[in-house]
């Protein structure tokens, strides 16, 4: 089967001294002296591969879209640490043309020393709250984790000639699609989604979540009365792959329970897509089978009942 993941990549770091046209002139600065760092998001790779599992290796092609063009990450975060001290961090809107001259292009100037560089691509939804903290701690206060890629990395400023760094962001969370297979009842506005495992807050150096005691997120599907639903979360897991049980019910406006749905082990992988498929409207248990799903994400499981 062929599936797609979606890799952030090509982020040119340049240290400019001082040049003129293509040559690049060795200044000795003095310490104190701070010297020009330009960061430049160039654009996103996405590779489309074929996985039998989790475990499996990938194949197929490769081709790559500007940041400006992929629509998931609309916002992206550059800091700067040096040990504990956070020495400069910013945020670029895709859709707050005032934050920035080029989406995905940074200019700082940093003291000659070395630091931890944090570059953040993620989305931005209405009611988001998210919060850098260290090279170590990130993550949301508000309802919802959301797509997320990042990269920590060692960088030296010296007085010496200028440095090019390719770094590569990846994708860290993982990603659930709730599918009905029945249309959506006439007094059914909402779906509450509990997971037990996993977290909203995340190390950015590892990726991995902070926590492990599973959160709850709540979705208002815009599709109408009588049509299937298909609802997105996202997750930051506690280990690279992770077994969980999720509950998936169905609520009216004042969020009373019309009907659930439980799942014990359902799992999950960083990178990937998990699918639960079936009447999610109709009253009756709930067998659970499984099957490899294409999607849009690298290859994850289907679950159908």
């Amino acid at each position: 089967m062929k599936t797609k993941s979606i890799l952030l990549a090509g982020v040119t770091l340049l240290l400019l001294f001082a040049c003129s046209s293509n040559e690049v002139e060795v200044v000795n600065h003095e310490v104190g002296d701070k010297v020009p760092v330009r960061v430049h998001v160039n654009e996103f790779s996405i590779s489309m591969s074929g996985f039998d599992d989790f475990s499996a290796g990938a194949r197929g092609l490769t081709r790559a879209t500007d940041a400006e063009s992929y629509k998931n990450v609309k916002a992206v975060m550059l800091a700067f640490y040096a040990g504990d001290a956070e020495v400069y961090k910013t945020v670029q809107l895709k859709d707050d043309k005032s934050t920035y001259t080029t989406f995905g292009e940074f200019t700082v100037d940093l003291p000659i020393g070395s630091y931890k560089m944090v570059a953040l691509g993620y989305y931005v939804g209405t009611g988001d709250e998210f919060t850098l903290t260290s090279p170590t701690e990130a993550g949301y206060t508000s309802e919802r984790p959301r797509e997320m890629f990042c990269l920590v990395q060692d960088v030296t400023v010296t007085k010496t000639a200028a440095v090019d760094l390719d770094i590569t962001l990846n994708r860290i969370c993982a990603y659930l699609s709730i599918l009905s297979t029945d249309g959506r009842s006439a007094g059914a506005t909402k779906i509450r989604t509990t997971f037990t495992k996993g977290g909203k807050t995340f190390n950015p150096t590892t990726g991995l979540a902070l926590t492990d005691v599973g959160f709850t997120q709540v979705n208002s599907p815009a599709t109408a009365v009588g049509k299937t639903i298909n609802v997105a979360c996202l997750l930051y897991l506690f280990t690279d792959e992770e077994t969980m049980g999720v509950t998936i019910e169905a609520l009216d406006e004042d969020d009373n329970v019309l009907f659930t749905k439980s799942f014990a082990e359902v799992e999950f992988k960083r990178g990937y897509k998990t699918t639960i498929k079936g009447p999610i409207f109709t009253a009756g248990p709930s067998t659970v089978g499984f099957k490899l799903n294409t999607t849009e994400w690298a290859e994850g499981k289907t679950y159908e009942f």
